[in-house]
């Protein structure tokens, strides 16, 4: 009987050892297989959990708090003058590639008729400069320019005008945002000294939804500065060609007529 039990023993470890021996890789595919299912179920979780809890942007800037109004004003006004200014010194600014050699034909031919009719017919900045400087022909080279100069030093102030809003704009728009900032973080710990309550996911919360001025403070104030360099830009390539055309008309007055 004892050797019947010491054979059984014996085949049962054998034949438990050929099944970890054959079967083994089967179990761990098996298990990885599971693994997978498990892990996959867990990031749909997350991802459906995470969809649930998205925020649009409107929602988002709702929570930034009653500052949030005139930034919003801040913003609207800042891409009004943009806009405005940018039509305004492109129109002045531009012109034709051959208006100067048009007028430089009328006066070498001693029209200056027509050549005051073009630059009455021209609306920019160096038309109604060059047509001030047509009006002094006859006069000292002096006089001409001093009267161009004034022209041009008007058209300057008229592509200038209201550009000082969008400095303001990028000054004062960080400064509304840190106020709303910091007048959230007083009601914050207002609330918890009150109450008695807090927690660090309550307190990150209260910061994160006050950090929402802030940050649109600097995003608008940022927007207001580069279009106040932008516009800078324009207007110097406009003073640049303005100084040109004066240097030619007054070269084109020292040239003899035909």
């Amino acid at each position: 009987m004892a050797i019947l039990d010491g054979a059984i023993r014996h085949n049962f470890s054998i034949s438990l050892e050929n099944s970890r021996k054959y079967n083994g890789p089967q179990v761990f595919f098996l298990q990885v297989i599971i693994d997978s299912a498990k892990i996959k179920d867990s990031l749909a979780r997350a991802a459906q959990l995470a969809a649930q809890q998205k925020e649009s942007l409107y929602d988002i800037l709702l929570k930034g708090g009653p500052l949030m109004i005139p930034l919003a004003i801040i913003l609207i006004i800042a891409i009004f003058v943009f806009f405005e200014r940018y039509l305004a010194i492109k129109k002045a600014s531009k012109m034709d590639d051959n208006f100067m050699s048009i007028i430089r034909d009328h006066i070498i031919s001693g029209n200056i008729q027509a050549a005051r009719s073009l630059t009455k017919n021209t609306n920019n900045a160096v038309a109604r400069m060059i047509d001030k400087g047509i009006q002094r022909v006859g006069k000292p080279i002096e006089a001409i320019e001093r009267s161009m100069e004034n022209v041009g030093k008007l058209e300057l102030y008229k592509m200038e005008r209201n550009l000082s809003i969008l400095s303001v704009v990028g000054y004062i728009a960080p400064l509304f945002g840190f106020l709303g900032t910091i007048a959230g973080m007083f009601q914050l710990f207002y609330s918890i000294a009150n109450t008695g309550e807090y927690s660090i996911s309550n307190i990150a919360g209260g910061i994160y939804v006050k950090m929402i001025s802030s940050a649109s403070g600097l995003i608008i104030g940022i927007i207001g500065y580069l279009a106040y360099r932008y516009l800078n830009s324009q207007i110097d390539k406009a003073t640049n060609r303005m100084e040109v055309a004066s240097a030619d008309f007054i070269d084109i007055l020292q040239e003899p007529t035909r």
